[in-house]
């Protein structure tokens, strides 16, 4: 199937403890381009995130944003340094050798000392943590990638309809240019018979200026190529895939082919219906842009 490079999706995943929410949009664009923006307290899983996403999104400038919150009360424990405290009990104590002064220090006046007694915030269980991202990431981006999908089969119909035009446009090129030929060849002769009042013609004379002109407007290999091109274009579609950058290599031959047809024209509704052909190459090359 045919994916779109514009998309959006959204999902959040809610517990007793925390509300995990994750949003996701994107754009036209080249190559992979992956913007994060997320709590600092999801750092450390970046690289799990785009890994999981590039499963997902292989072209596109794509803006994702996590937010989070936690509905528990601060998670704190009360921590004991016994090692601090034994080195302060033994400063007490030379420092009533030293000066002669008891040594009245009490448990409660040990505690006030800095560091002995900490409060530190209870560690998340990283592991619990990255599940509950990535599952809510995993499906942001299948939410993201059906939406991709919904406008990409918009873009394969509108494609396949510009396409279908563009042969008919071929079908008149090919249909008209023997005309032409007759046209010129009759035109010819009757100026010839004008300037030799009525003396005989040279055929052969006729002819060769006639096959000259042939040659300077034949498109025969231009339109074979561009329908060599549409039929690419049409069968690359239909199998689906990331066909973005082929399609657009694509429709720059096509449009080789066109200015070719166009300035070898020599008639006015060729001309026309070359100019109509370019134009909607040039729409299947916008439209292109716009597939993954």
């Amino acid at each position: 199937m045919i994916k779109s490079m514009t998309g959006f999706g959204r999902y959040e995943t809610v517990t007793d403890e925390y509300k995990i929410s994750v949003e996701m949009k994107a754009v036209n664009h080249r190559y992979l381009d992956l913007s994060i923006k997320m709590p600092k307290k999801f750092n450390f899983f970046e690289a799990g995130i785009r890994n999981l996403l590039k499963n997902y999104i292989q072209r596109g400038k794509v803006d994702v944003f996590i937010s989070y919150e936690d509905y528990t009360e601060n998670k704190l424990c009360l921590k004991y340094n016994s090692a601090l405290a034994a080195e302060y009990m033994g400063y007490f104590t030379k420092m009533e050798e030293q000066f002669g002064i008891q040594n009245d220090i009490k448990v409660s006046a040990l505690a006030r000392c800095p560091e002995v007694l900490i409060m530190e915030e209870v560690p998340e269980d990283e592991d619990q943590m990255w599940k509950l991202l990535s599952e809510t990431v995993e499906e942001a981006a299948k939410r993201f990638v059906e939406t991709r999908l919904t406008e990409g089969d918009n873009l394969k119909a509108d494609l396949l309809g510009k396409l279908s035009l563009m042969n008919d446009i071929l079908d008149f090129v090919e249909e008209r240019s023997p005309k032409i030929l007759a046209e010129y060849r009759a035109k010819l002769e009757d100026k010839v018979k004008e300037l030799l009042a009525g003396a005989a013609i040279d055929e052969s004379r006729i002819a060769a200026e006639v096959t000259i002109f042939a040659d300077k407007i034949c498109v025969d290999e231009e339109t074979v190529r561009l329908r060599s091109h549409i039929e690419h274009t049409r069968s690359e579609l239909e199998i689906g895939g990331i066909v973005g950058r082929k399609l657009d290599f694509i429709a720059q031959e096509m449009n080789r082919e066109a200015n070719t047809i166009l300035s070898k024209a020599s008639d006015l509704e060729v001309s026309e219906r070359a100019i109509i052909l370019k134009t909607e190459i040039e729409k299947v090359r916008e439209q292109i842009q716009n597939i993954e």
